[in-house]
């Protein structure tokens, strides 16, 4: 259970603006079982929160998030848990990072330090990273040995290339922010003491924007990504009626007409 007294993962709505925050500093943010789960509840949570229409993704302390919590995995396996690693993929990061890539809200991952493994993965997943020009991003899988997980095989290619994405997972290293921004990785890098402002700042227009818009935008993407030309077209086509039916349109015309700002309700 995640202590209420000391959550392992917090989650707070404020103004439109969801915050999920890893809070094991003293680990750098690894995932233990008890991560895991919390972090995966808050995701749902998240998902379905109406109060919510932006998500920040981040860290306390030094990491964003390094992934795989290694000293209770490493005792999992001196326990003979074979299971163990195969059973958290199924039933901790699959369910997360579809619920960031699913929700009808935008995600983004404000990476305050280092991100790896399936902390890299996470952020990968979300629809904008914002880096602190001090954090950075290691696919560290296939240095303790492993394949890699939580859709990395699914989004980095998408943001890199089928080339750069297979050699930064054959041969893991630190990619710095800057570097992470000429690839695509992030979104956008901010010195230290204008980082929690930038990511103020774009959280707060995407919860003042059409969430509607926003969401179909999201999973047209995600749709014409494994379909064909003529499918992704029909798809766009619906997205456009239901977008085009609602009130948040309306407005927008009319505040256009009148030259004037909208305000919208995401709806």
């Amino acid at each position: 259970m995640n202590d209420s007294k000391n959550p392992v993962v917090t989650y707070v709505v404020n103004d439109g603006i969801a915050t999920i925050t890893f809070n094991r500093p003293e680990g750098m943010n690894s995932l233990t079982l008890e991560t895991k789960v919390a972090l995966r509840d808050a995701m749902h949570e998240a998902a379905a929160d109406s109060a919510a229409r932006c998500v920040v993704l981040t860290g306390t302390g030094r990491a964003f998030c390094v992934g795989q919590d290694l000293k209770e995995h490493v005792a999992g396996l001196k326990g003979d848990d074979t299971e163990l690693l195969s059973s958290t993929v199924v039933e901790h990061y699959n369910p997360t990072v579809t619920a960031i890539a699913s929700m009808p809200k935008p995600v983004i991952a404000a990476v305050n330090g280092v991100a790896a493994g399936a902390g890299a993965s996470l952020a990968f997943a979300s629809d904008f990273r914002i880096l602190k020009d001090s954090a950075g991003f290691n696919l560290a899988f296939t240095g303790i040995a492993l394949s890699c997980d939580t859709g990395i095989s699914w989004t980095l290619p998408r943001l890199v290339g089928m080339g750069k994405a297979t050699e930064l997972l054959h041969f893991p290293r630190t990619i710095p922010a800057d570097e992470a921004l000429a690839l695509g990785l992030a979104t956008t890098v901010a010195p230290a003491d204008e980082f929690d402002a930038a990511v103020t700042g774009l959280a707060r227009k995407l919860a003042d924007g059409p969430t509607l818009a926003f969401a179909s935008i999201k999973r047209s993407l995600a749709f014409s990504a494994s379909h064909d030309l003529p499918a992704s077209l029909e798809h766009e086509a619906q997205k456009m009626a239901l977008t085009g039916a609602s009130s948040d349109h309306l407005v927008a015309v009319e505040a256009f007409l009148a030259k004037g700002k909208p305000s919208f309700e995401g709806r």
